[in-house]
């Protein structure tokens, strides 16, 4: 669809949560989502990274402003944050050769079933996540590391 390698949304239903604090999730018609920090973009595997593509296009979508108690922070800022996350998401795809709908470049695009967003709402708030900081580091590396996954260095 969109060259060698395009992502393509799987459709098999998430396993249940596991009892991990460490773990933020939101639930979005069925599919659980996290927010791995943003130093680990880098290193992740594939699944995950394009599990995180993802749940970026969710959050910046439909899901926007619907409460979770485990992502509630990210509607704390304006969606201007959550673009320069997924940005950083979509950089590292297409590092790894991955093509990424060129839709999503567009801070105002929301998918195609939501309203696009207006610079008045967008906002211009383009940190990194308080949230997202050493303990949380942390925690995601022992979340990776519980699943199996061993980071590599660098």
């Amino acid at each position: 669809m969109y060259g060698r390698k395009s992502f393509q949304q799987n459709k098999r239903p998430l396993p249940k949560r596991n009892s991990l604090t460490s773990e933020v999730y939101f639930r979005v018609k069925g599919f659980r989502m996290r927010l791995w920090h943003y130093e680990l973009l880098h290193r992740l595997p594939s699944k995950q990274l394009l599990g995180l593509h993802k749940e970026c296009c969710a959050l910046r979508g439909l899901a926007w402003g619907r409460k979770h108690k485990t992502v509630q922070y990210v509607f704390s800022y304006s969606r201007s944050r959550l673009f320069a996350y997924h940005v950083l998401v979509m950089e590292e795809m297409a590092g790894r050769g991955y093509r990424v709908d060129p839709l999503w470049r567009n801070p105002f695009y929301r998918g195609r079933r939501a309203p696009s967003d207006s610079p008045e709402t967008f906002g211009d708030d383009r940190g990194h996540y308080p949230e997202h900081g050493d303990e949380y580091l942390k925690e995601c590396i022992e979340n990776l590391r519980q699943k199996g996954i061993e980071l590599e260095s660098g």
